[in-house]
């Protein structure tokens, strides 16, 4: 068996595949964000580590671990994992979509060296402006720095007792030189930082390092374990999902909004606030366009009108037009293609006679047009989507769906790996290290396919231009 763990932002799963990658055991512990200050968003690396031996506990209790044969690992990327002597934890886990460090990142990007070499924009969510933050506003703390890791790595820390990283959630901080996939030099300088305090770089399907015995004295696993280099939350995904060849995509409704596209070479376009990464994958990258509140729009308009999610989406019945109400889904700022922090969610052409469906196919139909933006900022840089598949917890709404499909023009493939895609990819990461071979591809998990509805294909495209105008006017008020 394999197993991969996927520390998301709201829970930590854990999912084990037997030889033919079918699931064979699943568990998940949720998580809570911190947010002491408006634009903060933290957690403390010490809940990972409970919730990881917390799903542990359940899989053991169910299955006999000690056939695992090898471990791969997904985590949310960007966050400021910050450890002194002794690997102390400093401070919290600064989270991705944390905007306190909105001028450092601003006077970063003012450098054109940092997007000339990381390849991206620096912004505010990224690693190394929160780092630069520390450095500004507590600088003894900065001080006590000995090594800065990943979300996901911070638990490979826990499991192996190595400081690792891999190249796709190592793109995501802003040091590394993403055409080298190789930490650069310069930009740690310029951050008062040195390679010595940043972990070691492998692939994603590299062995890290090896499970401490501990692990086999407590839950029953082989001290022979390898531990795959894994992957960034969406690369993870993508191994998981088989988007990793051009032209594939992947479209995202999690915490945040995703389009994701695999490209086969290195050519990013910063300017578009385009994301450009490193593959989970050798010799590999990829595009994405990020919206940064997805479900969390719409988990935010439930409890604001005291429902749950799920009974939200499931009243709506079939796709209708848009109406004249509009949400724009910036509750902590945006990513592509605004690049804005300071940026704010809002509805516009409410009336005496919204009601709540109404408002809530508006909130929907935001994080819609968003992705859509996404889209348009894709094809802008020069990368094109032919098929694309759709995951994430927002996947399971049919309504959300079949508005996605609309709005992207594009069928979108659902699969039966949609809500545990970064585990499933982690997993399979983990039989790569334990097989030697990349070839775990052919399996294709779709499970049916959701066309656009062309009757309404003109009416998004008219409202997207409506939500396009709504975003300009709230820009100029910035």
């Amino acid at each position: 068996m394999y197993l991969g763990l996927d520390l998301g932002t709201s829970s930590l799963k854990a999912l084990l595949i037997d030889e033919g990658q079918c699931s064979v055991a699943e568990a998940a512990i949720q998580l809570s964000v911190s947010r002491p200050h408006d634009g903060w968003s933290e957690q403390h690396p010490s809940n990972w580590i409970t919730a990881c031996e917390a799903v542990l506990d359940e899989l053991s209790a169910r299955v006999d671990l000690g056939t695992v044969k090898g471990i791969g690992l997904s985590g949310h990327m960007h966050g400021a994992t910050i450890l002194g002597a002794a690997d102390k934890v400093l401070w919290p886990c600064i989270l991705w979509n944390d905007t306190r460090a909105a001028a450092q990142a601003s006077a970063m990007d003012a450098e054109p060296d940092w997007r000339k070499i990381s390849g991206n924009i620096v912004f505010p969510g990224f690693t190394a402006p929160k780092v630069q933050w520390m450095r500004e506003e507590h600088p003894a703390l900065f001080d006590q720095i000995r090594s800065v890791l990943l979300p996901k790595d911070y638990v490979r820390l826990w499991l192996t007792g190595e400081k690792v990283a891999e190249m796709s959630d190592a793109a995501g901080t802003s040091w590394l030189d993403i055409r080298a996939r190789d930490w650069s030099d310069d930009l740690l300088g310029r951050a008062g930082l040195g390679r010595d305090m940043m972990p070691r770089l492998v692939e994603g399907a590299d062995e890290s390092g090896r499970l401490r015995t501990e692990f086999a004295t407590r839950w029953g696993f082989s001290t022979s374990v390898p531990v795959a280099g894994g992957g960034g939350d969406n690369a993870a995904s993508a191994v998981g999902m088989g988007v990793v060849r051009p032209g594939q995509a992947f479209v995202s409704l999690g915490t945040s909004g995703v389009l994701f596209a695999a490209c086969d070479g290195c050519s990013p376009d910063a300017a578009s606030a385009v994301h450009t990464f490193c593959h989970a994958l050798p010799q590999m990258w990829y595009q994405m366009g990020v919206t940064l509140s997805a479900t969390d729009s719409l988990n935010w308009w439930a409890g604001i009108v005291g429902s749950d999610a799920k009974a939200l989406t499931a009243s709506l019945g079939e796709l209708q037009a848009p109406g004249r109400v509009l949400f724009l889904p910036y509750l902590g700022g945006e990513r592509t293609p605004l690049n804005s922090a300071s940026v704010r969610a809002g509805f516009f052409g409410l009336d005496h006679t919204t009601g709540l469906e109404a408002a809530t196919r508006a909130v929907l139909e935001g994080v819609v047009f968003a992705l859509v933006d996404c889209r348009d900022a894709l094809a802008a840089a020069g990368t094109s989507v032919k098929t694309c598949v759709a995951l994430g917890g927002g996947s399971q709404s049919a309504y959300w769906l079949k508005a996605m499909a609309t709005a992207l023009d594009i069928p979108l493939q659902v699969t039966d790996r949609g809500e545990l895609g970064a585990a499933f990819g982690a997993a399979r990461l983990g039989m790569m290290v334990a097989t030697g071979t990349t070839d775990v591809f052919t399996r294709s998990p779709v499970l049916k396919t959701v066309e656009p509805d062309t009757r309404l294909t003109q009416a998004f495209k008219d409202t997207h231009a409506r939500y396009r105008a709504a975003t300009r006017s709230i820009m100029e008020l910035l």
